[in-house]
């Protein structure tokens, strides 16, 4: 039955999450609030939102480990297995795609998140100071991305002729949708979320306490490669259209997030103690998985199969490791 609340928990979580979005960005618009940046915040915080939603009712519940494990987690298989997927399927050819500021932001994140985790724990300081590293990490991808599109338009382009390479969320968005649809999607979003998280969070508890693993564990395991899965897919969808930026860019972005967002709103919640097993090894890892994108990114080398397959082998045996008595 744990494992059923579990699944039935995800599942409720990805549909919830994805309906508030739609509902969210069709709001956003019929408001008249710029696509350009409903899709830096709205879509962002939205395709987000389960792993929001797991970590803040994880502080709620007094379970810390699976707050730190589904950012951790997530974070390590965002590199090894997101993209090594793909690139079993299609290679990732970075050579022509400069994501070089994002991904320094990202290591910059990581870095901070870790010595964060290494002071102590992490309460509504440590969040608020988070979230000020989110602001300026969305100021400045807004202040970028208005002076890519303005370039490539031309000076003299408007908004409406400059937003035609926005996320898919604001592409197929609606801006004249009914009130009631939009009222529909906005209370799927609302209630389905903490519902899919409790049910989630307490199925992870019973099969950690069945298993005889930490919970801790089961966040670095079970919940963050489910919240991982639309990521997954996105990135699948863009390799195999030979979208290196967007695989790239949405696996940068969602690490940043879960750190400086997911993270950052939970610590208000807190203090969240962290798991002593997570400072001996599954921090290091999360930091050695973001390096292993530094010679793709920074070598603008292509992210072949043979590299592909050793992310995913890699992943899977630390999962392995972590399910099997690892300290954490």
């Amino acid at each position: 039955m744990d494992l059923v609340a579990a699944v039935l928990g995800l599942a409720i979580l990805l549909g919830a999450g994805d309906a508030l979005v739609r509902g969210a960005v069709a709001l956003s618009l019929r408001l008249g609030i710029p696509a350009l940046l409903v899709s830096l915040t709205v879509v962002a915080f939205g395709t987000s939102a389960p792993e929001l939603l797991i970590s803040v009712q994880a502080a709620l519940d007094d379970a810390p480990g699976i707050a730190f494990g589904n950012v951790v987690g997530s974070n390590i298989a965002n590199v090894l297995l997101v993209l090594g997927v793909p690139a079993m399927i299609s290679a990732i050819d970075a050579r022509d795609c400069d994501s070089r500021r994002n991904y320094a932001m990202m290591l910059g994140a990581t870095a901070v998140y870790v010595v964060l985790c290494f002071l102590g724990p992490l309460g509504w300081p440590q969040g608020l100071f988070l979230l000020a590293l989110l602001t300026l990490v969305l100021g400045d991808a807004y202040r970028a991305a208005r002076a890519h599109r303005r370039a490539v338009a031309g000076a003299e382009a408007d908004e409406a002729e400059i937003e035609d390479d926005l996320p898919e969320e604001i592409a197929d968005a609606d801006p004249n949708m009914p009130v009631w649809r939009l009222a529909l999607f906005l209370g799927a979003g609302l209630i389905g979320l903490p519902a899919g998280a409790h049910l989630l969070i307490e199925g992870a508890r019973g099969i950690a306490t069945a298993m005889g693993v930490s919970e801790a564990a089961i966040g670095l395991t079970l919940v963050a490669l489910g919240t991982s899965l639309p990521e997954l897919a996105t990135t699948v969808m863009a390799a195999m259209r030979k979208q290196a930026d967007v695989a790239l860019g949405n696996v940068i972005g969602s690490n940043i997030f879960n750190i400086l967002a997911i993270m950052g709103v939970a610590s208000l919640f807190g203090p969240l103690e962290v798991p002593p097993g997570l400072l001996t090894i599954d921090l290091w890892v999360m930091a050695a998985s973001a390096l292993v994108m530094w010679p793709f990114i920074c070598g603008k080398m292509v992210i072949g199969r043979a590299a592909g397959g050793a992310m995913i082998a890699v992943y899977v045996g630390y999962v392995a490791f972590a399910l099997t008595g690892g300290p954490v």
